[in-house]
């Protein structure tokens, strides 16, 4: 089965452009989950002051989308904690009745990694930051591991990041993180330069799915791509399986052309039986959807792996 096949990417793309939310310049790598009948979001919205700032969406079908245009405003336990002028790229994790935002909440020391809770989408508490300065792409897992929350993450720097690995960690509380584990990194071709976690894992038979980004520097620039992998449901920074093609290239004009070229970025999916719909960020400028079926993605990734 060939990658283009796996994944078909919506007639309407992109579904989500600046226009959606007042002087934005735009809207892209954005969270997405389930919530009720419905869909809610956290989304990355560039304003045209340039600076990155989350905003609460809602959608009865998950492609119509009516986004706050006002940025989330986070309650504090902390005076002292603060959410950047850029804040950036979320993904959303429930676990029981509670939603965990995680985020790259970029200070003046470079990026870090922001965390606050949700029951509603309305009302937002925003806690300690679980790793310091630089990291990105936090994500954390539905249910515990060992006992403990599990999170991936990948250490950084306060460039654009020459290099990136993924690294798994455990916490008691949410708040004190540890037993960190490599778990993979770039490797060969379109992820030779680094990767990222994607959408927050999602647990099956054959272990986690993780869809993650890639990245290939050109004598063009960056081009960004994504792949898939599988985790050992247990011990998680085991890698059963990992494409050494991709899943997903970019190659329309709205995944081509914006504000940084030539970039896919998943950042959520929501899987219901064999059904999966992924959202994913365009250029740095807009978001679109992709589906695919379950079986097919776990198929492809055990068929074309490393």
């Amino acid at each position: 089965m060939a990658n283009e096949t796996v994944f078909t990417r919506w007639a309407q793309n992109p579904i989500i452009t600046a226009k959606a939310v007042p002087r934005a310049n735009s809207i892209h790598n954005s969270a997405i989950v389930r919530f009720g009948d419905r869909y809610a979001g956290v989304f990355r919205v560039d304003g045209q002051d340039l600076c990155y700032r989350l905003h609460v969406g809602f959608s009865q079908d998950g492609v119509k989308w009516q986004i706050d245009p006002e940025p989330i405003q986070m309650q504090r336990a902390d005076a002292e904690l603060f959410m950047a002028d850029h804040s950036y790229d979320p993904r959303i994790t429930k676990l029981d009745d509670t939603y965990y935002v995680t985020w790259c909440n970029a200070g003046p020391r470079g990026p870090g990694i922001g965390l606050a809770t949700t029951k509603d989408f309305k009302t937002f508490r925003q806690m300690e930051d679980p790793l310091p300065p630089a990291n990105r792409n936090a994500v954390i897992f539905p249910r515990k591991i060992g006992g403990k929350y599990a999170m991936l993450h990948r250490p950084s720097d306060r460039g654009h990041t020459p290099f990136g690995d993924i690294y798994f960690a455990t916490s008691p509380d949410l708040t004190h993180w540890g037993g960190h584990r490599f778990v993979l990194g770039p490797r060969g071709g379109w992820q030779s330069t680094k990767v990222g976690a994607g959408p927050v894992p999602y647990e099956t038979d054959e272990g986690w799915l993780l869809l993650y980004h890639g990245v290939w520097t050109s004598c063009n620039g960056y081009l960004y791509y994504m792949g898939g992998a599988l985790l050992e449901r247990e011990k998680p920074w085991h890698v059963r399986y990992r494409t050494k093609d991709y899943l997903l290239a970019p190659s329309e004009p709205y995944e081509r052309i914006g504000d940084v070229p030539n970039v896919v970025f998943p950042s959520s999916m929501i899987i219901e039986g064999d059904h999966l719909r992924l959202y994913y960020g365009c250029a740095d400028t807009c978001i679109s959807l992709a589906e695919a079926k379950l079986s097919e993605v776990l198929s492809f990734i055990k068929a074309h792996s490393f």
